[in-house]
This record gives structure tokens, sequence and C-alpha cells, in this order.
């Protein structure tokens, strides 16, 4: 997402990008944890927020119902799923600038920073150095008091939530990427890229792994 010519899909395969909404609400507890990462954004009227890795825009989508006062951004570089976020924007009469890309340099030149970025199921599919350089162009691209809010599979503390992380997760989207957030690595990375007061805010136990809400500020 920063700095890279490729991604992997929704679902790990382009042909399964069609069923990635109804997937993700029928295997992760969708709701809830969609519900928690908002309270945990808390995003105010007057904020710019950026969604990185927006695919659909559920989240963007929400966010932009939730306050219409607030300036909501989305970035994906598959346009696939893009053209998904702008219908269901378009369908729930809310404003959301959705972007085509990665979120690098280029794109942050033609950008003021942002109060809030978010990110959600984005940062197990990215490979261990390229978590790292989207940590630290999201801290680029962030305001001096912005916060980030990140929902994501994070350590999979038990035997039964990593059986099932890699009985669904790691056999769509492989092990390589997603083992160092199986192992808990991201706190340390989110930690290492600049931000300060990071915590594990929530742990949420689904069919696929467990969710973490992952919370941080410049």
């Amino acid at each position: 997402m920063s700095g890279r010519t490729d991604y992997t899909p929704a679902l790990g395969v382009r042909w399964l990008t069609p069923l990635y909404d109804s997937a993700i609400a029928l295997l992760t507890r969708e709701n809830a944890w969609r519900t928690m990462l908002a309270e945990a954004i808390d995003l105010k009227n007057g904020e710019r927020l950026l969604d990185v890795g927006c695919g659909t825009g559920s989240l963007a989508v929400r966010l932009a119902a939730m306050r219409r006062g607030a300036d909501v951004h989305g970035i994906d570089p598959d346009p696939d799923v893009l053209s998904r976020a702008r219908l269901k924007a378009a369908k729930a009469g809310v404003s959301v600038a959705f972007h085509e890309g990665f979120l690098v340099e280029s794109f942050l030149a033609g950008q003021d920073q942002f109060d809030v970025i978010a990110s959600s199921l984005v940062f197990h599919q990215v490979p261990l150095e390229g978590k790292r350089d989207l940590l630290s162009m999201m801290r680029r691209a962030m305001q001096p008091a912005g916060r980030l809010v990140i929902a994501d599979y994070g350590l999979q503390r038990t035997a039964l939530m990593r059986r099932l992380f890699r009985a669904t997760v790691q056999s769509l989207d492989g092990v390589d990427d997603t083992q160092p957030n199986a192992d808990g690595l991201l706190p340390e990375l989110i930690n290492d890229a600049g931000f300060a007061g990071v915590e594990e805010a929530r742990v949420i136990p689904t069919a696929t792994g467990s969710i973490s809400i992952l919370t941080a500020h410049c």
C-alpha cells in the first residue's frame, strides 16, 4: 500500500471479490468489530479521515453517515472494489472521496494531512517490510495531534484461534505475509514507526481467528 506496485485482491484472489462483503459479514462478526472500530475512531465533525485500503468502502461509508460534517477519504489500489465502494456511498447518500492507488508520496503531495488514519483487514495481507513502509507513510500523512486506529488480525492467543486462522485467512492469503500478525508483531511495528500510546483496545474472536483493534497517536 506504500510504494508497492502489486497487491493482494479481496479474499486473496480476484474471482472471489464479488463475495467479499458477504464473506466478511458471515465469517468475521463484522458488525461487532466494525462498530467497535468506529467507536475507537470517534470521528468528529470537521475532522479529516483517511481509510487506507478502504476496499468496498464499508468503513468509510459508515463513518461518513455517522459524521456528515467530517471529510472522509478512502484509498485502495483495486479498481474493482472501489467501484463497489462508490456505489455503496451513492446508495447511502453520503460523500466519500475515493482514490485509486497506493499511499505514496505522490498521493500525499496533493493532500492536506489527516486528523485520523484508519485501516481494516489490510496489514495481514502486506509483506513485513511493506507493513513497516505503510506505517511510516501513515505517520507522515498525519497531523501532529492525529490518531491511528487499525482493525486487523493480531496475536492469535489460543490454539483454537490459531487453527481457525490457519484454515481460513492463511489458506487464502498465504503464511509469509500473515504470520507476523498472528505472532503479535503489529503493535511493535506501530511503535517503531514513531507512534505513541500503542494499545490493543479490543480483541474479537471470530471463525477466522481473532481480530484486534489497535490505537495509537502521534
